[in-house]
């Protein structure tokens, strides 16, 4: 059985914090799972780690049910929380539900995620109605980098701190089964989280939130400039160019592959072979009538 939405609203209920990581296939999903993370995301940030965009906007429904499927066919018991990429929910409440219901359906997820404030409580509403969780998701939004002028703190001013709680207790009350809050100040993160019923999810939103999420690739160092709201808890890119650059040497040189990488077959085999090559006369030569 697969951890639910009512397994993570315990985690609040009973001060556990809850750890959130995402994961793109089903190696790196395993693993993840393996270490006791409860929620594996999905996330569009596959745009940039995966697909070397710049921004998240181009991932499209299908790149993210591919990579949902992957990740589902490598774990057993993680929520698996599919990102409904740019412009797959916002233009109505129908359109939500066939993305979502494709998420589900098709990508094999438990949960989607939506990014947007109190304008996205009817649609997060309708899609909860059918019987699909949803996960919300504020602050600083990628798929918005644009409206927003690029990768900004938000909420730091007391018109867009108010907004940002505003948007928050009307997503609950839409029915989200959690709220993701990313590059917001602490002390703002805090309080919403003292507001809400349901978990708060931080990404850059300081130590107050009931949970964290990171991007996989951040976490264990695979990419440079790890940004400031992430850890890097291992250097795996640089782990990971030293191997391949001792492979490259060693294939170069010739000490790779030796003879503990390789295969062999019965010298009866070989003679017969050699012998069939001849033609069974012994000088190299095949045999003529």
């Amino acid at each position: 059985m697969r951890t639910t939405i009512l397994s993570i609203q315990k985690l609040k209920d009973t001060g556990q914090r809850v750890p959130m990581l995402t994961a793109y296939d089903a190696t790196s999903a395993k693993l993840v799972e393996a270490a006791g993370v409860p929620i594996i995301l999905v996330g569009d940030s596959l745009g940039m780690t995966i697909q070397g965009h710049e921004t998240t906007v181009p991932v499209t429904l299908d790149d993210m049910i591919y990579h949902t499927r992957a990740v589902v066919r490598g774990t057993t018991k993680a929520m698996i929380v599919l990102d409904l990429p740019f412009m797959t929910y916002t233009v109505s409440p129908e359109q939500a539900l066939t993305s979502a219901g494709r998420a589900i359906q098709e990508g094999g997820a438990t949960a989607v995620k939506m990014e947007g404030g109190a304008h996205m409580a009817p649609i997060v509403a309708r899609v909860v109605e059918a019987g699909i969780p949803v996960m919300a998701h504020i602050g600083l939004t990628p798929q918005s980098v644009y409206q927003l002028g690029g990768w900004r703190i938000q909420g730091r001013d007391a018109e867009s701190a108010q907004r940002l709680i505003d948007d928050a207790l009307a997503l609950e009350r839409a029915g989200a089964f959690a709220i993701v809050l990313e590059t917001i100040p602490a002390q703002l993160a805090k309080e919403i989280t003292a507001r809400l019923h349901i978990p708060t999810i931080g990404i850059g939103a300081g130590p107050y939130c009931d949970g964290q999420v990171q991007v996989f690739h951040d976490v264990l160092g695979l990419i440079d400039n790890v940004p400031k709201h992430a850890k890097e808890y291992a250097a795996l890119g640089d782990a990971i160019r030293q191997a391949v650059s001792e492979y490259v040497a060693e294939v170069q040189g010739g000490s790779f592959p030796t003879e503990a990488q390789s295969f062999t077959m019965d010298e009866s085999v070989l003679a017969a072979l050699y012998g069939h090559q001849q033609g069974g006369n012994g000088d190299g030569k095949k045999a003529t009538g």
